[in-house]
């Protein structure tokens, strides 16, 4: 039976060639994702002009001047691309890349489209912008805090009766009135005699 002896350094070469090739062949396989494209914006040749006696007009983000804000602004002899216009052709939407989207809407009888005779196609407008939420007063919190008038009558104010005015004749009061030391002395005699003859008495 025939023996092989495999060299040491044979074995570490065939060992490297075998890792060199499996680290270049899965280096070599790379995968490649698709790449995101953009949709460019539609083209339509027609532009809008701001014909307005105003300095400016106002962007707004939909059809409406009460329901969609302002997002910016056209001064008077600026133009735009034009891309479509409202259901009654009373909006005209236009490239405007400071809105959300790059695109906004100007009121139709403030600028004049270019060239004349372009026909716009008719866009849906965008979705109605939801109002922020008010807070609300629960009625039956609210009713506890009512305060009804009641329909007592109130107390009425009654005058005092008017007093009358008595005059004292001061001369006849002076004539027969009796001086208060002649009283107490007379008073005084009298506790005297009677605690005198009270000794008396008692002998």
């Amino acid at each position: 039976m025939t023996q092989y002896k495999f060299h040491p350094l044979y074995l570490t070469l065939t060992f490297l060639l075998i890792v060199f090739g499996i680290f270049f062949a899965s280096s070599s396989t790379d995968v490649l994702a698709q790449q995101p494209t953009e949709t460019p914006a539609a083209v339509t040749g027609l532009f809008i002009t701001v014909v307005t006696d105003e300095p400016q007009i106002n962007v707004r983000l939909g059809p409406s001047s009460t329901v969609f804000p302002v997002v910016g602004v056209l001064l008077t002899g600026s133009t735009a691309p034009a891309l479509g216009r409202s259901q009654g052709g009373d909006w005209i939407q236009i490239e405007f890349p400071a809105a959300p989207g790059g695109k906004g809407w100007v009121y139709s009888p403030l600028v004049q489209v270019s060239p004349v005779g372009g026909t716009l196609i008719v866009v849906d407008s965008p979705p109605t912008p939801v109002p922020p939420a008010t807070s609300t007063i629960d009625p039956t919190l609210a009713a506890q805090f009512v305060v009804h008038p009641t329909n007592t009558r109130l107390p009425t104010y009654t005058p005092a009766p008017t007093l009358v005015k008595i005059d004292f004749d001061q001369s006849a009061s002076l004539q027969y009135s009796i001086p208060w030391a002649t009283i107490i002395i007379s008073l005084a005699v009298l506790g005297l005699v009677g605690f005198l003859l009270s000794l008396i008495i008692r002998r």
